[in-house]
């Protein structure tokens, strides 16, 4: 925690020390509704995935918007979700070792909680815990349907890890996690619709293969940000995991946006100011790699197509500008971090301001939750 907060309710924009991370509410608020009308009248349901902003008031708004709960990705961050009112979280990992599946059990008690699972290994441990804690866990099979990252082999490998589930009471064979992670940055509209429709033909094999054992499957969860509309179309996704578009972030205004596509807003900024000016071609600001995640890239300058951000080291950020003219000491400059997730991880709290005022504070609350 910083000694002091970057701005208090009430101060007008200009006075937000930096650097800070600053939500745009108007557009956060757009880009919330804009999301609700998009599965309007479906058979699709969304559960946000909630590290993207790691803030229970966020959440809290998602769900009054028609989310059915959330997405998180370590059992600790669950926890802060559960103990700020939020009664059904899909955890969308998997979790081993007898810590943190006991913390699991015990989040369990107060909360409906998901689980995945993509080795047979992994289910026996959650079976013994769930019988000795007295709750019913639902557990999802994660099929690897492109990402080359987690799950079970589709078809038959993954059917068989259900059988398992379904056969290892008090667990609850609750469906099939089935998210391509780098379909959501493929560029352009057709390779994002090549790869969720092959991600389809997976999900498919693998139904097929699950049902030929007698076995229901009532939920396939999937989908971010930059694909949710493929899935939701698919006729084989009942559940969206998209959480970025509550943000954006560089990253994902890089994507090309296709016929049909949903027009999120940049809603995230850090505000930095001018702390050096060493040549007439170079700035420097005080966010670097303490204030901004570099990992899907460089942050850019908000609405200043003339300014590049060039370099990040921990505490400063190196502006380089072919107009001497163009920044002096003390100008502040707002920048669209390239991945939102892991920037709002380094932060405390959101400054939420609506036009040129701060609205509120909001806790990063499961900042930091690791385990």
């Amino acid at each position: 925690m910083t000694p002091w907060r970057a701005a208090q309710p009430g101060d007008s924009l200009d006075a937000v020390d930096t650097p800070a991370l600053v939500l745009d509410l108007d557009a956060f608020e757009r880009n919330l509704h804009r999301m609700a009308e998009a599965l309007k009248g479906r058979k699709v349901r969304l559960r946000p995935h909630a590290k993207s902003h790691k803030c229970p008031e966020i959440a809290l708004r998602q769900i009054a918007l028609g989310a059915v709960g959330v997405c998180c990705q370590k059992v600790s961050e669950a926890a802060v979700f559960v103990a700020a009112g939020v009664r059904d979280v899909l955890i969308t990992n998997e979790v081993v070792g007898p810590v943190k599946i006991r913390h699991l059990m015990e989040l369990a008690r107060a909360a409906h909680l998901g689980v995945l699972v993509d080795h047979p290994s992994q289910v026996a441990p959650l079976a013994v815990a769930a019988q000795a804690h007295g709750v019913i866990l639902d557990v999802y099979v994660e099929v690897d349907v492109g990402a080359r990252r987690c799950g079970a082999a589709p078809g038959a490998e993954a059917a068989q890890l259900a059988r398992l589930v379904a056969a290892s009471p008090p667990l609850r064979f609750a469906g099939l996690q089935c998210y391509h992670g780098p379909a959501q940055h493929l560029r352009t509209p057709q390779e994002r619709a090549q790869a969720i429709g092959e991600a389809v033909q997976r999900v498919r094999q693998t139904l097929v293969a699950i049902e030929a054992c007698g076995i229901a499957v009532e939920r396939i969860t999937g989908a971010g940000t930059g694909t949710f509309l493929h899935e939701r179309d698919s006729g084989v996704y009942n559940e969206l995991q998209a959480g970025s578009y509550v943000f954006m972030d560089r990253d994902y205004g890089d994507n090309q946006r296709g016929e049909g596509d949903v027009a999120f807003e940049h809603a995230l900024f850090i505000k930095t100011t001018v702390m050096s000016r060493p040549t007439a071609e170079r700035a420097v600001v005080d966010s670097g790699l303490k204030a901004s995640s570099v990992d899907s890239g460089l942050p850019v300058v908000w609405q200043r197509p003339e300014l590049r951000y060039a370099k990040a080291a921990d505490e400063h950020g190196v502006i380089l500008t072919p107009d001497a003219a163009a920044l002096t000491l003390g100008d502040t400059l707002w920048l669209v971090p390239g991945h939102c997730d892991p920037t709002v991880n380094l932060y405390d709290e959101l400054v939420c301001v609506r036009g040129q005022r701060v609205e509120a504070l909001w806790p990063v609350a499961a900042r930091g939750a690791l385990l």
